[in-house]
């Protein structure tokens, strides 16, 4: 018989308030965390936030605090829906372990923290007790939270350098409509989903330019053969990239109405800046700061990514993505090569 457990997710916009709500109808006790006060009582008064997830409402039974001592208090799994480069100051006061628990975190971030250049499961674990490090997970993969919150069926990848830890996680879903899949690469997991986000923007450009199914199948293949590259150099299984984490994310988020990278890239193609699409948005567009992060790694660790040096060209030097296309293109000939 599944046991009860408590599990607090912390952060409530689309994607935290999807695997809450999911969690909890499959018997879970859930807390959920919202560090604004404001928005956290809109919460607790109206269970839903119309602005980034319509039409869901939050399930009665799961508690929303703005505390985080009291949001994680007896927690046996904490779920970080903070969005990457928020991630290290929402953990910044080591969270209530003065108890002595020992929660199993599991990350559902895709980025990569700008400077540090750490993947998540890295900054969780300077935030937690050495005792718990080498349990944190991340949850990744196809898996819009508009379509996760409708129960639309799903398929994703828990990871952990502790595969029992992973299927520890694995066996809190256990439902008809999202299925999770258990590794141990932990690297190439995090790579995979960050780094996809990158790709995702220029596909979304594309689009802008109006530029067809050829240029984006191009696209897709080559940008996953510079991910690979780069997660093999950091010590990733290259298998995993052609998982769901891998390709599966990579091609969903590309092509996906409910892609915000696509999004961004898409105004971006269509001639808009990307401060004022910024500006604009209520939702995080991860690959954005994740390109920067992109390319001091590539940069560090000499792998040729020259799709990612490109759309670093379009966000942050203003080159324009045409211009970026054609020089992609006039690139010197190759062999077709994954290493």
């Amino acid at each position: 018989m599944k046991k009860t457990r408590n599990i607090t997710v912390l952060g409530a916009g689309s994607w935290g308030i999807a695997i809450a709500n999911l969690l909890n109808k499959n018997s879970h006790d859930v807390s959920m965390w919202e560090f604004d006060l404001e928005v956290c009582s809109r919460l607790q008064q109206n269970r839903e936030l119309p602005a980034k997830l319509p039409g869901i409402k939050i399930e009665e039974s799961i508690i929303i605090e703005n505390d985080l001592t009291k949001a994680t208090k007896s927690a046996e799994f904490v779920f970080c829906a903070v969005p990457a480069q928020y991630l290290r100051s929402a953990l910044a006061n080591s969270l209530l372990l003065k108890s002595g628990a020992r929660p199993v975190f599991v990350n559902l971030a895709k980025g990569i923290e700008v400077g540090s250049l750490k993947r998540m499961s890295e900054v969780i674990g300077e935030r937690v007790p050495a005792g718990i490090r080498s349990g944190i997970c991340t949850l990744s993969g196809p898996s819009h939270a508009e379509e996760v919150a409708r129960d639309i069926p799903t398929a994703v990848t828990v990871a952990s350098n502790n595969i029992e830890i992973a299927e520890k996680v694995q066996n809190l879903f256990l439902t008809p409509n999202f299925r999770v899949y258990a590794t141990n690469d932990l690297v190439g997991v995090e790579l995979a989903g960050s780094l996809k986000n990158v790709i995702a923007l220029a596909a979304g450009m594309l689009d802008g330019l109006n530029l067809g199914d050829n240029t984006r199948g191009a696209l897709i293949t080559r940008g996953l053969a510079e991910i690979v590259r780069l997660g093999i150099k950091l010590g990733a299984d290259p298998m995993t990239f052609s998982g769901l984490a891998g390709i599966g994310d990579l091609v969903t988020t590309c092509l996906s109405k409910h892609s915000r990278n696509r999004h961004v890239g898409d105004l971006i193609g269509c001639g808009q800046k990307l401060a004022e699409i910024l500006k604009g948005m209520s939702m995080v567009a991860e690959g954005v700061e994740t390109t920067r992060s992109a390319r001091e790694l590539a940069l560090k660790n000499d792998v040729e990514m020259p799709i990612t040096f490109e759309v670093y060209k379009v966000l942050f030097e203003n080159k324009p993505p045409q211009t970026a296309i054609g020089d992609l293109m006039g690139r010197d000939q190759k062999h077709e090569k994954w290493d």
